[in-house]
C-alpha cells in the first residue's frame, strides 16, 4: 500500500484555498493557530509533535472539499479532550456548529467503566447518536480514525490488533454506509495488515508480481470498449482500470476458500457518462461485444444502495476468456460512489450545504434512523452497539412490498423482521405471510427482489416463540417490550431480589447499598430514567444481575483497591530499600543458578523470565517482584509495561559471562512463519538440530491461507549462537519470518 504524503499546514492552507472564499480560508487559518497553540507541549506515542495529527485530519477533510465548519472540527477534534480548552471555548471562537461537531468525536475520558470494552461502547455510542444529530461528526471521525491507522505502527502490537479490530468492525462499515468508498477502502486494506500479516504481504506481493500481465489484459480492454461504444456518439465519457483492493480480494479467498491463483477478476473497468440513458447504451454495447456472465448483472441505478450508492455492474467473458466485472456510471453518481454524503457536504461556489441538504440527506439515510431505534430499544452500551453491529452494518436485502416500496433489512431477515421494520403496530398484530403470492413462515428465509406481503389482525398479538423466529435486534427488542409491559410489577420485584442475592453472595451489605440515592446513580448509569426501568429489565432478563450489582458497587470496589495498591507499594518499597541499602555497601553479587550479576545485593532469589526466554548476551533488566526476588526479562518484554510505570521495581543486572562460555545451556523460544508445503518441519528440525542438540519443544499450525507457524523451544549457550540458529531458519524454502517468542 503506497504512504499517504504527509501534509503540513501550508498544505491545508492551500488546499481550502482552491475552494473556500477568503474569508472561510481565514476561519480554518485560526483553527490550526490556536489548535498549534493548544498542543504545543505535546507529542504522540511516536514522539512526533502532535499538532502533525490535527493537521493531517484537517487535510483529509479538505482533499474532500468539506465545508469550513468541518474542516476547522478537524484542526479542533482533540483540543476538549486533550488539552485546557473547553467546548464554551470552542464555540465562542468558530460558532455553535463546530462546538457540536467537536463535542461528538471527543470521548468520554472523565467517566471510569469497571472495563475499557464498556468505555469503548459508551464512546461508540456517543459517537453514533452525535452523528444522527449532524453527519459531520462521523465525517470528522472517520477523518480521525484514517490518519490513526496511517501511524498505528507507533503503537504495541496488542493495541494496534484492537484498534484494527475495531476499524473492521465500526468504522469501514461506517464509512460503506455513509458511501465514503474512498476511505472505507483504505481503512480496511490497512486493518489486515494489522490483523493478518501474512496474508496481507501475500497477496500485495502476488498483486505485484502478476501486475504487468494484468495491466495488459485492462488496457486491452479499455481498448475494446472504446471501440464498441464509438458508434453510440458520446460527448464525454472516461473509460479506465481500477485495480481490486487487498482487503476484497481477501475476503473473496476467504469467503469462497480459494487461493490467489483462483482469482481472476482482480481489476474492473470503469466507464463514466454524462447521463443515465447513456449508461444503459454503454451497457448493450458490452454486452453486444462479449459474452455476460449469468447472474452476475446488478442494476444499482434503478435500485440504489442505502447509502446512495447508484451504477451499473455487469460481469463478462472478456480478452483471452477471462472473467471480467465492468461498473459503468453517470459522472455525478461516481462522485457519490467516491464520497458518499461527503459529497453533499462539499463547500462549492462560496457556499457550503446547510440544513437543507443535511436533513434531505439523512431522510435518505434509513441508517440514521435506525441508530435512533436502537438506542430507543438497548439497555445498555455493549446491546446497543451489538445491535449497531448486527443490524445496520451486516450485508443487506432489498424487497417490496405489494405497493411497491422498497425495504432493506439485513441478509437474515424473514418476514416478520420486515413486520417490525414496517412499524411496531404492523408487527404485533402479524398473522401470516405471503412472498410472492405464496403462503409462507413467518421465519421464511426472502431474498433481494422478493415482494412480500404482510398479513396482519386487530386481534393479533405476539407470540413468545416469535423471540427464536426474528434475526434483527429491533424486532426482538419489540417483541421483549410487548412483553415487558405485560409483567412490570412482578419484573420489578423480580429484578430486585436477584439484585439482592448478586450482592450477597459477593459478601456485601444488601441494606447499606440498595438505598435510592445509590439505586438512582446506577440506573443513571446504565441510562435508564426511571429506577424501576431498571429493576424492570433486570427481572425480565433483559440485563444479568451482575452487572447491575457492579453499579451498585464501584465505591466500594474502589475503596478496596486503593487500600490493597498502597499495601503492595509499601511492601514493595520496603524491599527496594533493601536493595538500595546494599547499593550504597558497593558490593557486586553473581548468583551463578543464572549467571546474573546484580549489583549491590546478595542472598536474594533471581529467576529468569518465562514469558521471554532471555539468554546470555541479551539486554537485560531485574524487576523487583513482591517475595519472589528479581525477575530477569529481556528489553522490550510486554511484562514490564507495568514495572516501567512504578520504575521502583527496576534494577540494573547483568551476564557474568556473556559469551556463553562456562556451556550452561538456556532455554530460547522462537515463533517460525513460513508458507505451508510438504516435509517443511522436517527441514526446520533437520536444521535446527545441526546447530544445537537441545530441541525441547516444537509445534505447527497452519491457516485458512496455507500459512504456517512454527513454535519451538531451543538449549542454547548464547545470543550469538542462538541468532546463528535464526539465520539458519530463514534459508530455509518458503519460510519468510523467524522471530523471538513473548508469551
Amino acid at each position: 500500500m503506497a504512504e499517504a504524503k504527509r501534509l503540513t499546514a501550508q498544505d491545508v492552507h492551500e488546499l481550502v484555498t482552491n475552494y473556500m472564499n477568503d474569508e472561510h480560508v481565514k476561519k480554518v487559518d485560526k483553527a490550526y493557530q490556536l489548535a498549534a497553540h493548544l498542543h504545543e507541549e505535546q507529542r504522540r506515542k511516536s514522539g512526533e509533535p502532535y499538532i502533525i495529527h490535527p493537521i493531517q485530519v484537517a487535510g483529509i477533510l479538505a482533499e474532500l472539499h468539506m465545508d469550513p465548519d468541518t474542516v476547522v472540527a478537524g484542526y479542533l477534534h482533540d483540543v476538549v479532550e486533550d488539552t485546557t480548552a473547553t467546548l464554551a471555548d470552542v464555540e465562542s471562537a468558530f460558532g455553535h456548529d463546530v462546538a457540536v461537531i467537536v463535542d461528538g468525536v471527543s470521548k468520554l475520558s472523565k467517566i471510569k467503566y469497571k472495563s475499557s470494552r464498556e468505555q469503548l461502547a459508551e464512546n461508540h455510542r456517543k459517537l453514533l447518536l452525535a452523528m444522527s444529530h449532524d453527519i459531520r461528526v462521523i465525517i470528522v471521525k472517520l477523518a480521525d480514525r484514517l490518519h490513526n491507522m496511517r501511524t498505528l505502527s507507533a503503537l504495541l502490537e496488542e493495541k494496534q490488533k484492537r484498534i484494527a479490530s475495531e476499524t473492521l468492525e465500526i468504522y469501514a462499515p461506517l464509512a460503506d454506509r455513509l458511501g465514503i468508498m474512498t476511505i472505507k477502502w483504505e481503512l480496511e486494506d490497512m486493518a489486515l495488515r494489522y490483523l493478518n500479516f501474512e496474508a496481507y504481504h501475500e497477496i500485495a506481493k502476488s498483486m505485484n508480481l502478476r501486475r504487468q500481465e494484468r495491466l495488459a489484459i485492462v488496457d486491452q480492454a479499455v481498448d475494446e470498449i472504446e471501440h464498441a461504444i464509438t458508434d453510440l456518439k458520446l460527448k464525454h465519457t472516461d473509460v479506465y482500470g481500477r485495480p481490486k483492493h487487498i482487503y476484497s480480494i481477501y475476503r473473496k479467498m476467504v469467503d469462497k476458500n480459494k487461493r490467489f491463483e483462483e482469482i481472476y477478476d482482480l481489476l474492473a473497468i470503469r466507464v463514466l457518462v454524462d447521463t443515465i440513458p447513456e449508461t444503459y447504451a454503454v451497457l448493450g454495447a458490452i454486452h453486444a461485444r462479449w459474452t455476460p456472465m449469468p447472474g452476475r448483472f446488478k442494476d444499482y441505478i434503478a435500485l440504489p444502495k442505502a447509502n446512495g450508492y447508484q451504477s451499473l455492474h455487469t460481469s463478462v467473458i472478456g480478452p483471452g476468456g477471462r472473467p471480467l466485472e465492468v461498473q459503468i456510471r453517470t459522472y455525478q453518481m461516481h462522485e457519490i460512489a467516491e464520497f458518499g454524503i461527503a459529497a453533499h457536504w462539499a463547500y462549492k461556489e462560496g457556499n457550503f450545504a446547510g440544513a437543507d441538504v443535511q436533513n434531505a440527506d439523512q431522510q435518505k439515510l434509513n441508517m440514521i434512523q435506525g441508530i435512533l431505534e436502537l438506542q430507543d430499544d438497548a439497555q445498555d452500551a455493549d446491546d446497543f452497539m451489538e445491535s449497531v453491529k448486527g443490524d445496520l452494518f451486516t450485508d443487506r436485502i432489498f424487497v417490496f412490498t405489494p405497493k411497491g416500496d422498497v425495504i432493506e433489512m439485513p441478509k437474515t431477515a424473514g418476514p416478520l423482521d420486515m413486520a417490525y421494520t414496517i412499524h411496531t403496530n404492523v408487527g404485533n398484530h402479524t398473522v401470516g405471510a405471503k412472498v410472492n403470492d405464496r403462503m409462507v413462515p413467518l421465519d421464511f428465509p426472502i431474498k433481494t427482489g422478493d415482494i412480500v406481503e404482510i398479513l396482519t389482525s386487530p386481534n393479533a398479538q405476539p407470540n413468545r416463540d416469535w423471540l427464536s423466529m426474528v434475526s434483527t435486534r429491533r424486532a426482538r427488542n419489540k417483541i421483549k417490550q410487548y412483553f415487558r409491559k405485560q409483567d412490570r410489577e412482578d419484573n420489578v420485584e423480580a429484578g430486585k431480589m436477584m439484585l439482592a442475592t448478586a450482592l450477597e453472595e459477593e459478601g456485601y451489605n444488601v441494606e447499606e447499598l440498595m438505598q435510592p440515592e445509590n439505586e438512582e446513580r446506577a440506573a443513571e448509569k446504565l441510562h435508564y430514567l426511571a429506577v424501576d426501568d431498571m429493576y424492570a429489565s433486570l427481572g425480565f432478563g433483559d440485563i444479568k444481575p451482575q452487572g447491575v450489582a457492579n453499579r451498585f458497587t464501584e465505591e466500594k470496589r474502589a475503596e478496596i483497591e486503593a487500600a490493597r495498591q498502597e499495601a503492595e507499594q509499601k511492601a514493595i518499597l520496603e524491599q527496594h530499600q533493601t536493595i538500595e541499602k546494599a547499593v550504597k555497601n558497593n558490593k557486586t553479587h553473581t548468583h551463578r543458578e543464572d549467571r546474573i550479576v546484580i549489583q549491590g545485593v546478595d542472598n536474594m532469589l533471581v529467576r529468569l523470565g518465562h514469558c521471554c526466554t532471555p539468554v546470555p548476551g541479551d539486554e537485560v533488566v531485574g524487576y523487583v517482584t513482591k517475595g519472589r526476588g528479581v525477575s530477569v526479562h529481556r528489553l522490550g518484554c510486554p511484562n514490564l509495561k507495568a514495572a516501567t510505570v512504578q520504575g521502583n521495581r527496576l534494577v540494573d543486572v547483568t551476564w557474568d559471562d556473556p559469551q556463553g562460555n562456562n556451556k550452561t545451556e538456556y532455554d530460547a523460544d522462537l515463533q517460525i512463519s513460513a508458507t505451508n508445503r510438504n516435509k517443511l518441519l522436517n527441514d526446520v528440525i533437520r536444521m535446527i538440530n545441526n546447530t544445537t542438540r537441545s530441541l525441547n519443544f516444537v509445534n505447527g499450525r497452519t491457516d485458512h491461507n496455507n500459512d504456517v507457524r512454527i513454535s519451538v523451544s531451543v538449549g542454547v549457550k548464547s545470543l550469538t549462537q542462538l541468532e546463528s540458529i535464526m539465520v539458519n531458519i530463514r534459508n530455509i524454502k518458503d519460510v519468510y519470518e523467524v522471530k523471538r517468542a513473548f508469551k
